[in-house]
């Protein structure tokens, strides 16, 4: 993971050392571009994806269970981009992709011998995202702007396992509801080439749906709403 950080900041100052570098040349990489009304690109993305759990009052003790433990698992994003700019520095952008998620949930049970039983359930999703974002970004300067971006997102699990038949224990899937909505919030920069612009940018999306399904097993009960949370890094290249 940490071979994975110095790569990615070796590539950003990579970029904003040739996107500078061109300022002091004087030079000013597609001028033109802010006058289109209509861009089109793609993204890539790294995520890291967990959730917010709310417990059940009583959720201590019940079934003998002691805790769970909520751990981030990461993910990546394919998208297409999709951006209307009407007014100058402000873009109305369409990002359909897909997002491959990992969330992992360890659940501590006490026995009757007093050994403690330990369970990973790990919650996989391929979610097929429809992100509607608004995008301010900051005046040019040279080849460089910032920016921050917000909106919603309706998104479907079309790995959801919702539907499927809980028996054994170890084998007892944690369901989730295949639909949620989101609402995404960020910022990034961006930095203009001769022959398209490129684009860092952070965000984190807040499901405001309940996911969890209430199908009366023991890794559901103790839980009174799951509701997604993600983090995403992700490069734009644009035309």
């Amino acid at each position: 993971m940490r071979r994975y950080h110095l790569i990615i900041a070796a590539f950003l100052l990579f970029c904003c050392t040739g996107a500078f570098g061109q300022r002091i040349e004087g030079q000013k990489n597609l001028e033109t571009f802010d006058s289109r009304y209509y861009h089109f690109g793609f993204l890539l993305s790294y995520n890291t994806s967990t959730f917010f759990i709310k417990y059940r009052p009583d959720f201590t003790f019940k079934d003998s269970l002691l805790g769970v433990e909520n751990v981030p698992q990461a993910g990546f994003n394919l998208a297409l981009l999709a951006s209307y700019n009407p007014i100058k520095n402000i873009n109305f952008r369409f990002i359909p992709g897909l997002s491959f998620q990992d969330r992992l949930l360890t659940y501590r049970f006490l026995q009757k011998d007093g050994k403690e039983k330990v369970y990973v359930k790990n919650v996989e999703s391929v979610w097929l995202d429809f992100p509607f974002l608004c995008k301010f970004r900051t005046n040019r300067t040279g080849n460089f702007a910032a920016y921050c971006l917000i909106g919603g997102k309706y998104s479907i699990d079309m790995q959801s396992q919702k539907d499927v038949s809980n028996a054994v224990a170890e084998e007892i899937v944690l369901k989730l509801r295949d639909r949620d909505i989101s609402i995404d919030a960020g910022g990034g920069f961006d930095f203009f080439f001769p022959y398209f612009k490129f684009a860092v940018e952070f965000k984190t999306a807040m499901g405001m749906k309940n996911l969890i399904v209430p199908d009366n097993t023991i890794f559901s009960n103790p839980i009174e709403s799951l509701r997604s949370r993600t983090f995403i890094l992700s490069f734009t290249f644009e035309g």
